[in-house]
């Protein structure tokens, strides 16, 4: 039997080494992870080329210029990566039939809702990094009708950099520290999500679609430092500060929590709470020092 040949964009991300640690070998599929070295975003025009080489049943597509403040200054280049890059893996997929997973994010959203944003709700983002993504979105509906869109938020890993490898850092440096308390949303182990992606593409039940994932709770980033404070047994006290206290040159949304209901309805999954969660990446971040 022919095996089934999964790639990969973004290997070295945080999911995308999440989905390589959790999928490094299956009888079941080929695995191809790509690096940027690999396939360079910013040459959107080689990109097709290299797909065609590997000739993929299935395409997770996690890369992204995902640096939130640069991009304000970087605009062109947000567009390429996240938009035009985008753009040409979704034309590939639908001419081939090729199943795409495009990763997206809350930032879509202006974040003015207080309630779990389904997949349904206007977007207008208010940033450009997110206004990159929605762009890519939009490539992705555009070319391949038959491609799964997950919008996810506040990813942390044991994996590349991330909130709580900052907070621990921190924490373990200095007495006081102080993070936004009115930005409210909940956060996503990569480890979570990628194991999802993972049961989707072997579970064979492919419904595709615009689908909501992060970790069960509603919180804050001053609640999710606490807590992360709080599971290490740190001594550091954390101070609550509203956004206008920390001016940053992108605006972030002030609520991003995603409802979680149509992922869950359609491929009958449960989503971890975020405290398990955060104790199961703070035990094996232990585990790997």
């Amino acid at each position: 039997m022919k095996k089934q040949k999964v790639l990969v964009t973004g290997s070295s991300g945080q999911l995308g080494s999440e989905l390589k640690d959790i999928w490094y070998s299956d009888y079941r599929f080929e695995l191809y992870f790509l690096e940027r070295k690999d396939l360079d975003l910013t040459n959107p025009d080689l990109i097709q080329g290299i797909l065609n080489h590997y000739q993929p049943d299935y395409i997770i597509h996690s890369a992204a210029y995902t640096a939130v403040d640069l991009a304000e200054q970087e605009p062109d280049i947000a567009n390429v990566v996240n938009h035009l890059a985008t753009s040409e893996i979704a034309k590939y997929a639908g001419k081939n039939s090729v199943k795409l997973i495009y990763i997206s994010t809350d930032y879509v959203f202006p974040g003015n809702k207080d309630e779990a944003l389904s997949e349904d709700l206007p977007t207008d983002p208010i940033n450009i990094y997110g206004a990159s993504k929605l762009k890519g979105e939009l490539a992705v509906q555009e070319f391949c009708n038959d491609a799964i869109i997950i919008r996810t938020a506040w990813v942390y890993s044991t994996f590349g950099k991330n909130f709580v490898k900052t907070m621990l850092n921190l924490m373990n440096s200095g007495d006081e520290i102080n993070v936004v308390s009115d930005q409210i949303g909940s956060p996503t182990y990569a480890y979570d999500l990628a194991i999802l992606i993972k049961y989707i593409i072997e579970n064979g039940k492919w419904v595709a679609g615009i689908y909501h994932y992060s970790n069960e709770g509603r919180i804050s980033w001053y609640d999710f430092a606490k807590e992360i404070r709080d599971q290490s047994d740190l001594d550091c006290k954390v101070n609550p500060i509203p956004s206008a206290s920390y001016p940053t040159p992108a605006k972030r949304p002030h609520y991003s929590l995603l409802s979680k209901e149509k992922v869950k309805h359609t491929f009958k999954v449960d989503v971890p709470e975020w405290k398990e969660s955060l104790n199961k990446m703070l035990d094996k971040l232990k585990a790997n020092q």
